[in-house]
């Protein structure tokens, strides 16, 4: 019982870790676009953060058992999500340039709220929590980015648009990944991904080995840390925690997006948007918890 209760605070400490790294890999994402374009510095980061996959693709050479009628192509499958990805990447990058990396990463986390609502296009059961969940996140997206003249800010905009397109990254990924092996669709749909941005960047942007180098940290980061260690670490460590503990931790990402562009960007919220930062953190906890909250109650209710 103590070896499961410390496996279950190292599992909660190493997802708070994750949802660190990703927060702050919106600041890292906006300081990199002060030497290279957004679709550049995707490409890049991607690219290296597929390299840093290897060592797990390689140590989980074993593919999972699929039945053959289920079974999809490794590389059909990892187009088709690293296209969706790309799509996803680059509205939320392009954002970027026009919004700070706090509102970037609650409007981003909004995707939570959008999976269960989009998944009923596909037959996927919700539950009260999700509409609940709903309703406060829009408030907050009101107060956050909607202003005087109730016109919502373009980078919010495309970031928003950006959600949608991570809910179904999300519905699609749980759809493939049953169908063949996880690790290697993430190192195919990062490959992918980086490609796309890398030859859309070389076509729209100008290219410079120097305004690389001068990006080098942010890109770093972003590869390595946000797309490599990032993913890593959820994909081992997932499957240990608690599915309530994930849940709250992984939603903690926008906090640390908030509190980075804070420290290191000198980014500052009204107190309205702050209102509205705290009700769209509340419509994702709802709409994830919401199921576990319901079965807690049920099991503390008095029989009859």
């Amino acid at each position: 019982m103590q070896v499961e209760k410390q496996h279950t605070v190292q599992a909660d400490l190493l997802l708070l870790l994750v949802a660190l790294i990703w927060g702050f890999g919106f600041v890292a994402q906006r300081a990199g676009m002060d030497h290279i374009g957004p679709y550049t510095y995707n490409g890049i980061r991607f690219l290296l953060g597929s390299l840093c996959l290897l060592p797990l693709v390689l140590r989980r050479s074993a593919t999972p058992a699929v039945e053959r009628s289920r079974q999809i192509p490794l590389a059909r499958a990892g187009l088709l999500a690293g296209i969706v990805l790309f799509l996803a990447a680059t509205l939320q990058q392009v954002g970027l340039q026009y919004t700070t990396a706090a509102k970037a990463g609650f409007i981003t986390g909004l995707y939570v709220v959008l999976v269960p609502i989009i998944g009923m296009a596909f037959r996927q059961r919700t539950n009260t929590g999700t509409w609940v969940g709903a309703a406060a996140a829009s408030a907050g997206l009101y107060l956050l980015s909607v202003n005087e003249a109730l016109r919502i800010e373009p980078g919010d905009l495309l970031e928003l648009i950006g959600a949608l397109f991570w809910a179904v990254h999300v519905l699609l990924l749980s759809w493939l990944s049953p169908r063949t092996s996880p690790v290697r669709l993430a190192l195919v749909q990062f490959l992918v991904c980086g490609v796309l941005s890398l030859v859309t960047g070389l076509v729209l942007e100008p290219f410079s080995l120097e305004a690389v180098r001068a990006a080098a940290v942010p890109i770093l980061y972003g590869g390595v840390c946000s797309v490599g260690a990032g993913y890593t670490l959820q994909v081992v460590v997932q499957r240990r925690a608690h599915p309530a503990h994930a849940a709250i931790l992984l939603s903690l990402e926008s906090p640390f997006a908030a509190l980075g562009g804070w420290l290191l960007l000198g980014e500052l919220l009204s107190g309205r948007a702050l209102i509205g930062c705290g009700l769209m953190l509340a419509g994702m906890l709802l709409s994830q918890l919401w199921p576990a909250l319901t079965r807690a109650r049920t099991a503390t209710a008095p029989s009859p």
